[in-house]
């Protein structure tokens, strides 16, 4: 079992990196080199700005290249709980922001030739007590009447021909979701950049940031330093670099994944007949899908930790036990990777993105940041470009967690308030 990521291990090569030196200026420095901020320099590389993209370590190597590959609609949270705590208005816009992702990133496959096995399969979340299946047809209703009229509710009866597993009680179909290698992709992605224009420098974190006047930074890194007249800051849940108001306001949660060896179609097809990506509903639930080459990637929160190899190591062990009780048949399968990655989770499970003190800034997916956050550097690069503000996230206030420095230590005590609420809801 190998502990790294399988999108990174099986991506290809990154040949775009920027010759020779910094340089001593740009229109626009981009601070991280995932989706959003590869997707933001490529379409203010084609405004026709000068945009730098500074990652402190190899493009797409956080958590860009350390997900559970899927690319859904729909927000994080249960529809009917954000309308309840947002408003139906705010909720809808919320909701049509995923949709415009999904269709964003499956425009960009198509139009930049990207080969990364993007598909839409549909995304089903899988009712994993009987409780909880009044809470999707509660979702389904409210959803059917207001954002999306194709969302089919699932009994016992029809999930077991969705899903060979005796362990759910229903589900809840939304029929754009989708899946492809984030690997592949992101290297796609990051080429098209440099193809455009965008002057991409890996290794070079971000040690020092200077607000010069309005917009205007000093960006340095141990390579030297750069005048920018605009800084977006694309980041996710780094603790690294001086970046404080944002790390008091971002919690690195650990996600766990593992991947089998590869398993043939007959017991992918006889294990998962439709084959979409899937979400179980408990708060400590799963998530999983498979790949073109026929294997089976399964991922969930196993431990409120961090990632690290000792962590992911005990947690694929946790989630190669889940996979076996959901899916007997797959209990001997090999497991060929195992790796771990951080969520930047934000207090209330959506994103931010706007200005504070002159930096523009996107982050704060909270688990559902594939699809949103390509859309979203698009969508920064044109309010930083001054071309258009289609920014759903920008709120007037986004406070700090009380009592919270950057440094989660209270992870174990929430895993356990999250495995106390699954056991008696």
């Amino acid at each position: 079992m190998k502990l790294e990521s399988f999108w990174q291990a099986t991506a290809p090569a990154f040949h775009g990196v920027a010759p020779g030196s910094l340089p001593s200026r740009a229109d626009v420095v981009v601070i991280g080199g995932g989706f959003t901020g590869v997707s933001a320099a490529l379409s203010l590389a084609r405004s026709g700005l000068d945009v730098v993209l500074l990652e402190g370590g190899e493009v797409m190597s956080q958590a860009s290249a350390r997900n559970g590959g899927h690319c859904n609609t729909g927000v994080a949270q249960n529809f009917a709980s954000l309308v309840a705590s947002q408003g139906i208005e705010k909720a809808t816009r919320f909701y049509r922001a995923y949709d415009d992702a999904v269709s964003y990133v499956e425009q960009l496959v198509r139009s930049e030739q990207i080969d990364c096995d993007f598909r839409l399969c549909g995304k089903l979340k899988l009712a994993s007590k009987a409780s909880h299946f009044a809470g999707l047809r509660e979702a389904w209703e409210l959803m059917r009447r207001t954002v999306d009229p194709d969302i089919e509710l699932l009994d016992q009866v029809a999930i077991r021909r969705e899903v060979n597993s005796d362990a759910f009680h229903g589900g809840l179909l939304q029929k754009r979701g989708g899946q492809m290698h984030m690997g592949k992709f992101g290297v796609g992605l990051a080429e098209a950049a440099a193809r455009s224009g965008a002057k991409i420098f890996p290794h070079h974190a971000v040690t020092g940031l200077t607000r010069l006047d309005g917009y205007r930074h000093r960006v340095q890194t141990a390579k030297g330093e750069i005048l920018a007249d605009k800084v977006l800051m694309a980041t996710g849940c780094s603790n690294v670099g001086p970046f404080r108001w944002f790390q008091r306001r971002i919690v690195p949660v650990g996600s766990f994944i593992v991947v089998t060896e590869p398993l043939g179609e007959a017991p992918i097809r006889q294990v998962l007949p439709q084959d979409r990506t899937y979400v179980t509903s408990l708060n400590l639930g799963n998530y999983f899908r498979t790949t073109a080459d026929r294997r089976l990637v399964f991922g969930g929160r196993a431990r409120f930790a961090v990632s690290n190899p000792t962590s992911d190591s005990r947690s694929g062990e946790i989630l190669q036990a889940t996979m076996a009780g959901l899916f007997p048949a797959l209990a001997q399968a090999r497991i060929d990777y195992c790796w771990g990655g951080m969520v930047d989770m934000s207090a209330d499970r959506l994103p931010h993105a706007g200005e504070h003190d002159g930096v523009f800034y996107s982050m704060g997916y909270s688990g559902h940041g594939t699809q949103m956050s390509v859309w979203m550097g698009a969508v920064m690069a044109d309010l930083i470009a001054e071309k258009s503000n289609r920014n759903p996230w920008q709120r007037d206030a986004w406070p700090a967690l009380p009592g919270y420095h950057g440094k989660p230590w209270f992870l174990p005590l929430a895993g356990l308030y999250y495995k106390a609420k699954d056991r008696f809801s």
